[in-house]
């Protein structure tokens, strides 16, 4: 679910950006990045392992191409925050899809 709602932010990316922060080509590789991972989450909730390990490799790309923001300097700060929700909640929807739904439920 968290790497799904990623997905569909990533594809809104071009039309939030200013074409500076984050540049346009990069908000238009995270729309690319977000559309594949929109198949992927699908073809993953109807039963696909396959679709797993591509879908974590796209969604921590997606995560990478946000890491500028931290180093580059010129960023607004809200550009800086909205990269670091990013990274976390990428951490946090590839750690949930890596654990398996009984462990989730024994740990109640």
């Amino acid at each position: 679910m968290v790497l799904g709602v990623l997905s569909v932010v990533d594809l809104a990316g071009p039309l939030a950006t200013d074409g500076e922060h984050p540049p346009m080509e990069i908000a238009l590789i995270g729309a690319a990045l977000g559309l594949l991972s929109l198949i992927l989450v699908v073809l993953a909730w109807r039963g696909k392992r396959r679709a797993v390990v591509p879908l974590i490799a796209l969604r921590v790309l997606s995560a990478v191409t946000a890491l500028p923001a931290f180093f580059v300097g010129d960023v607004p700060a809200i550009a800086v925050l909205l990269a670091g929700v990013l990274v976390a909640l990428t951490a946090l929807g590839v750690a949930l899809v890596l654990v398996p739904a009984r462990q989730l439920a024994g740990a109640r």
